[in-house]
C-alpha cells in the first residue's frame, strides 16, 4: 500500500476518534485511575497526553513521506489541524472537552513523526557515521617519534 491510501485510512480513523460523540476513553476511565493508584507517575492526565502524542505520530510520518518537499509546512499544518479538531469538539460535541493541552500533544506527536522520518533517511543514506576510535599517528596516540 502506498503512502496516500495509508494517509486516507489514517484520516478516517483520526476523524472517528476526534469526533466520536462521547469520550473514546469512557470505558477505560476506571482502569486508568486504578493504574494511577498502582503506578502513581501514570496519572490520567499523563496517559491522556501520551495518547494524544501517539495519535499524531503517524500523521507526521505519513505526511513527511508523502510530501518530502513540503515538510516545512508539516508542523504548522498539524497545529492547525489539531486546533480545528479541538474547535469542532468544543462547538459540536457536548460530551467532549477541547483543551489547549491536546493541541500541544498532537503537535508534538506530528513533530516526532517528522523527526523519525528525517533520522531514518539519514541513517539509510549512510550520512550517519559512527566515530572511529582507532588511534592514528596524527592524533598524538600514534607511534612514538612521529610527532
Amino acid at each position: 500500500m502506498t503512502t496516500i491510501p495509508l494517509l486516507a485510512v489514517y484520516g478516517v480513523v483520526l476523524a472517528l476518534i476526534a469526533f466520536w460523540p462521547v469520550p473514546v476513553d469512557r470505558g477505560a476511565t476506571g482502569m486508568l485511575r486504578g493504574l494511577a493508584r498502582f503506578v502513581p507517575v501514570l496519572t490520567y492526565d499523563r496517559v491522556e497526553f501520551g495518547a494524544n502524542v501517539l495519535l499524531f505520530v503517524p500523521l507526521g510520518v505519513l505526511l513527511a513521506v508523502a510530501m518530502p518537499r513540503r515538510r516545512v509546512f508539516l508542523v504548522p499544518f498539524a497545529l492547525l489541524l489539531s486546533g480545528a479538531i479541538e474547535a469542532g469538539q468544543a462547538i459540536f460535541l457536548d460530551e467532549r472537552t477541547a483543551t489547549f493541552r491536546d493541541i500541544v500533544a498532537n503537535t508534538i506527536g506530528a513533530t516526532i513523526g517528522l523527526v523519525i522520518v528525517l533520522v531514518a533517511e539519514r541513517v539509510s543514506s549512510g550520512a550517519v557515521v559512527v566515530a572511529d576510535r582507532t588511534p592514528r599517528a596524527d592524533d598524538g596516540e600514534g607511534v612514538e617519534g612521529e610527532r
